[in-house]
């Protein structure tokens, strides 16, 4: 198994199941994502740049997006369109394997684009999550940070707005506040945000919040394997803005579980609760794998989460390579 961990400080990679060998392989400065497309090579996507290996992870090549900052990256089943999603919130698509870049300006003009931005970002907001389910190539599906769930079905040529349903669920944005979208399928998502846990089974047409029983509401990614989804909460994000501290104690990370597509969650868990955050997922010859805020990587074993090992610092996404 070859793992690629996405940190605060770069990506690191291992091969062995005690994280030992683990080493940095990628200088790329706080990356929000690390993602491995079997046949097309693996992304990682940073405030540094979008950067692609097709070894594995061993080395990397810069591809030049049109802004430095990328948060997001998808690519298409048949490899032939390459999406980056950056901050401030634009996306781009390449088809000849990242050497040029058009940016998809109908994105910029959907009806709430000019609501896209908190002072926590910089006045602005950014692409954080980009989908492409296998079952529906020509729909892209971005979440927006803070902006809500958008989705094209012709490439990312056109998009409309499918956050109209999230709209009477908080009175405080946060349902907006767009972390994460996983595909199930063609037309359920499960968006993660920084209020609360949706799913949507008609791409996003109408919304059910599936944490009203959860500590929370902040979610950062949810995952989905064997017939079960898998999701994290906690009373407040990893960061505050500047000068707003808080201790441990007001943390309260959980690890949840459901077997029903997220109507009911059992509470797991897990080493490092209820201090350390369970941030990323990923898996492997069907073992599922978690990394946290604390820099530690947890597997489940049978009924139960263990510690893999720990690499430095804050751990933002995992992928199997």
């Amino acid at each position: 198994m070859t793992l690629l961990i996405a940190t605060h400080d770069g990506v690191y990679r291992s091969q062995r199941g005690d994280l030992d060998d683990a080493e940095r392989v990628l200088d790329s400065g706080v990356t929000l994502g690390v993602h491995t497309y079997q046949e097309h090579g693996s992304f990682a996507a940073s405030k540094t740049g979008l950067y692609r290996s097709v070894d594995r992870g061993k080395t990397w090549d810069r591809l030049g997006v049109p802004r430095d900052e990328v948060y997001a990256v998808a690519v298409s089943p048949d490899g032939n369109r390459l999406y980056a999603g950056t901050h401030p919130a634009h996306v781009y698509v390449s088809t000849d394997g990242g050497k040029t870049w058009t940016e998809l300006k109908g994105f910029q003009e959907l009806p709430s684009r000019d609501r896209w931005h908190t002072p926590r970002h910089r006045g602005a907001s950014h692409v954080r999550s980009l989908s492409v389910s296998p079952d529906a190539p020509d729909r892209v599906v971005a979440g927006v940070e803070v902006g809500g769930v958008h989705a094209s079905d012709d490439g990312g040529e056109t998009w409309t707005e499918r956050r109209a349903g999230l709209e009477a669920e908080r009175e405080d944005d946060l349902q907006y506040d767009v972390h994460h979208v996983l595909a199930v399928t063609a037309e359920e998502y499960v968006v993660s945000c920084g209020g609360g846990l949706y799913r949507t089974d008609d791409a996003g047409r109408s919304w059910a919040r599936l944490d009203a029983d959860v500590p929370g509401p902040y979610f950062q990614e949810a995952f989905s394997s064997g017939g079960t989804l898998y999701a994290a909460a906690q009373t407040l994000p990893p960061t505050l803005p500047t000068g707003i501290t808080y201790d441990k104690r007001t943390v309260n990370a959980s690890l949840f579980e459901s077997t029903d597509g997220g109507e009911t969650f059992e509470r797991k868990p897990y080493p490092g609760a209820p201090d350390e955050f369970v941030y990323a997922w990923t898996e492997s010859d069907r073992r599922v794998y978690a990394g946290t805020t604390a820099g530690r990587v947890i597997s489940r074993e049978t009924e139960t989460w263990s510690t893999l090992g720990h690499v430095p610092g804050w751990i933002r996404s995992l992928s199997h390579a």
